[in-house]
């Protein structure tokens, strides 16, 4: 059994899909594992540290995919590249990556006519026995933290109130939009910081983890018998008039705000606007914005994606593209972790091979491609769909997850 892991290509991206430790362990398992040289540069990991571990560094993308049986990588390989594309991959090997199945469609069908059984782990099922190989939560965890770290790095004044000699200095004020993963891990860091903090969320339920973390609840009232939430546990996409209702809210919250974090994404579709032009004139000089969802187009009317700029009323605009990225060494140390547990569900460890339960709704959830076809329920025409899988998808109507995470949509 042969597991390669290829150098990431893409701009702004540093992570890896495998350290020292989790080849250690694949190494246990009974797998050889070939890493392509630099591979762990941008997440502060040398080639050396890779060979101490046991793996086979080689000295290119080709040598290393040579013959494997699983390729791991970050994000999913660039269509018609030379260096970053599916070339090189072994006919019928496994492929293990963030795919982004429903913004990159061709990409899934290059898969399947490659004969590359392809799985996605931003596909991962919400349940409690795949917490462990959640790659959204991991990455959006740190996300929301950073986006925190560059707001306070970009705002004029301090975070906590200080009492000094001179007088007082008051808090900042800090909103964020959405309460997921990342948004939830925003509140806390902006709490430990000092800062008074509010968030809101289309979902009831998030009230309390919220309150809970020691910042205020801004909701307008739901329609009878809704939750805001799908049956996974995302946000959903809302109606117009609580739409309106919820825009009216946030506008009179956001003049009073220092700094204003949005995290809502939609896979596969341009990420909402939160916030419109009339919010930010209303904000004051030298509040800070900090879009998570600029790789998606943002979520802000007047974001740049991967740009910093200052508007006309002197509120500043950070839309950094990758976030999770830019912490490189945490975040490809969890990734690689989730993939570990992943792949632990397809390794006989007595036997040293590998097997896998495709009836296990883990791996049915996250694999896309298999036997030079698309597989996945949510990527096939309805007339190919289960029946109970088309049932489902009737009932539930256009939904749509705010995930906190470029890689989920993210």
């Amino acid at each position: 059994m042969k597991i390669a892991i290829a150098k990431e290509r893409r701009p702004n991206e540093r992570r890896v899909a495998a350290t020292p430790d989790t080849i250690k362990r694949y190494l246990q398992w009974g797998f050889d594992v070939s890493i392509e040289s630099g591979a762990g540069e941008g997440a502060a990991i040398s080639d050396d540290d890779y060979r101490d571990a046991g793996a086979t560094v080689a000295a290119t993308r080709a040598e290393a995919l040579a013959d494997a049986d699983i390729v791991l990588k970050v994000q999913r390989p660039q269509a018609g590249s030379d260096d970053d594309g599916l070339e090189g991959i072994p006919d019928g090997a496994f492929l293990i990556a963030l795919l982004n199945p429903y913004g990159d469609r061709e990409s899934v069908d290059a898969l399947a006519e490659h004969n590359i059984v392809g799985f996605s782990m931003e596909m991962l099922p919400r349940i409690s026995r795949a917490q462990s190989m959640d790659v959204l939560s991991s990455q959006s965890n740190l996300t929301g933290y950073k986006a925190v770290i560059d707001a306070a790095a970009n705002y004029g004044r301090g975070m906590p109130m200080l009492m000094t000699a001179a007088g007082r200095i008051n808090p900042a004020k800090v909103f964020v939009m959405g309460a997921g993963v990342a948004g939830l891990q925003a509140i806390a860091t902006a709490r430990r910081l000092g800062a008074i903090v509010s968030a809101t969320d289309v979902r009831a339920a998030v009230k309390e983890e919220v309150e809970s973390l020691g910042a205020s609840f801004v909701m307008v009232e739901l329609d009878e018998g809704d939750t805001g939430a799908t049956e996974g546990g995302y946000a959903k996409e809302m109606s117009e008039d609580y739409k309106r209702r919820q825009a009216e809210l946030v506008a009179e919250h956001v003049k009073e705000q220092d700094i204003v974090i949005t995290t809502a994404l939609i896979p596969g579709r341009p990420a909402p606007k939160l916030i419109d032009d009339e919010m930010i004139a209303s904000m004051k000089a030298g509040s800070v914005i900090v879009d998570i969802a600029a790789e998606q187009g943002g979520n802000t009317t007047q974001t740049k994606p991967g740009e910093t700029h200052v508007t006309e009323n002197g509120v500043t605009i950070l839309a950094e593209l990758n976030l999770p990225s830019q912490l490189a060494t945490d975040t490809s140390a969890l990734y690689s972790r989730n993939l570990m547990n992943f792949i632990e569900l397809m390794v006989d460890q007595d036997e040293k091979k590998i097997t896998v339960d495709w009836e296990d709704e883990i791996i049915v959830g996250t694999c896309l491609t298999r036997d030079g076809k698309v597989v996945h329920p949510a990527l096939l025409p309805k007339e190919e769909k289960p029946a109970e899988e088309a049932t489902a998808e009737a009932a539930s109507g256009d939904e749509a997850a705010d995930t906190d995470s470029s890689e989920k949509g993210a």
